[in-house]
């Protein structure tokens, strides 16, 4: 079971093109100046399990999928379960928003796992004095964005590009 705190469907704020964004519980992160302050504590959320999420993601065949929160790889295993039953349904794109670097996740073996479902990771703790509006999809100029296939086969982040990219 997951916690959740919300559902946010047709997004556009969380990775290209309408997205289904996941808002996890639970973050040990506590950025300064985080804009979802009542993600931190994991019993903000309620439960949900992966079927019952995965009827939500597949209602809309068009959009993708954001997990968010929060931070998802504070509940690595439950979000890797549902990334797994994303993939064998649909081809929809994962992308995952965490306040650790994707160095550090490579060295915890459950988040490495979760990292091995997803297309895309914005990584790094939110910076308030480093916080900049004109950022796509990212609050702070230290967030990076991944490609984290390619990131996993070069064993070093690999910085995310699409034909639709602006100055991110």
């Amino acid at each position: 079971m997951l916690s959740i705190l919300n559902i946010i469907e047709d997004t556009m704020v969380d990775g290209p093109g309408f997205r289904t964004a996941i808002y996890c519980a639970g973050c040990p992160n506590a950025c300064p100046g985080c804009h979802n302050p009542q993600s931190w504590d994991i019993r903000n959320g309620h439960p949900m399990g992966v079927e019952e999420l995965m009827e939500v993601i597949m209602a809309d065949s068009f959009a993708d999928v954001t997990f968010t929160g929060g931070d998802p790889m504070y509940q690595a295993e439950d979000f890797t379960e549902l990334a797994k039953a994303i993939r064998h349904a649909s081809k929809k794109t994962i992308w995952c928003y965490t306040g650790f670097t994707f160095e550090a996740l490579m060295r915890q073996p459950a988040q490495r796992t979760l990292l091995e479902q997803i297309d895309v990771l914005v990584d790094g703790p939110y910076v308030q004095s480093l916080h900049d509006p004109d950022l796509r999809f990212r609050g702070s100029s230290n967030q990076r964005i991944l490609d984290v296939p390619a990131s996993l086969r070069e064993g070093k982040a690999v910085a995310w590009h699409d034909e639709m990219r602006q100055a991110i």
